[in-house]
């Protein structure tokens, strides 16, 4: 396997307005956002100084007629999608959009785990690698979670597709158990059974900011709204969970209160 195989390499927002979005996330997270220039295509890039990070585009009118509403996806690397999209089948994950190619950038496939919870799987094109990013970098992804269907099962499906391994496991009582997963040895996620307020089984993203409680204020100043926190968790991050003005949930960390 090559060495970005179930890595996250790329975050996406599908949303129903892709001008006012950006102007969100810019204020609240930091990025600076430009045209992606990719033909046909309505795709605003996101990035962290020099570095990519994700795209904003239009909710598709498909998931609007499902009444989907707004939210981020994250992109899986693979080594060949089209071999890994057959095996997410295969273990019980459903494909939403069948292998395509993105000219000059990759080729991906939007799927779907066993319990519902969507992600992309995406090989880049040659010489179209991204850089190699520090951990906790301010404006990247700090943290990944999974509220699962079931944690266990999920678990192994991800970790036969992905080679994820277990890290830490913390016992949250009535709550359940949060399991750290690793890749390549470093905790960069966790999962956890889902709560029964939680609808869907659903993957969240947590934007790495300067100070938690300032990236707070602003969502709030910018019309977003605060579900969750700020508050403190193990390893002495802090942590806010947020909706945008367009409904997507995201999430944010940082060393700082």
């Amino acid at each position: 396997m090559s060495d970005h195989h179930g890595k996250f390499v790329w975050y996406e927002l599908m949303t129903s307005n892709i001008k006012a979005a950006a102007g969100f996330y810019t204020g609240v997270i930091g990025w600076t956002a430009k045209d992606s220039n990719i033909p046909g295509m309505d795709y605003t890039m996101f990035n962290a100084g020099e570095a990519g990070v994700g795209g904003v585009m239009a909710l598709p009118q498909m998931l609007v007629d499902m009444k989907v509403p707004p939210h981020w996806i994250g992109y899986i690397a693979v080594d060949d999608v089209d071999v890994y999209a057959k095996k997410i089948t295969d273990a019980g994950g459903v494909i939403h959009k069948a292998p395509d190619d993105i000219p000059g950038v990759g080729r991906f496939a939007v799927a779907a785990d066993p319990q519902g919870a969507s992600f992309s799987i995406f090989k880049a094109a040659e010489g179209m690698q991204a850089p190699e990013i520090p951990p906790n970098a301010n404006g990247h992804v700090g943290w990944r979670e999974l509220y699962a269907g079931d944690l266990d099962t999920a678990f192994a499906f991800y970790s036969g597709l992905f080679g994820w391994t277990k890290g830490e496991a913390f016992d949250m009582g009535p709550m359940g158990v949060y399991q750290l997963f690793a890749w390549h040895g470093a905790p960069v996620g966790g999962m956890m059974t889902k709560p029964s307020s939680v609808l869907h089984a659903v993957w969240g993203y947590y934007f790495t900011v300067d100070s938690i409680g300032k990236a707070a204020e602003r969502a709030k100043a910018a019309g977003g709204q605060v579900i969750n926190g700020p508050m403190q968790v193990p390893g002495d991050s802090w942590v806010v969970q947020c909706v945008d003005p367009q409904g997507a949930m995201f999430s944010m960390t940082s060393g700082q209160k």
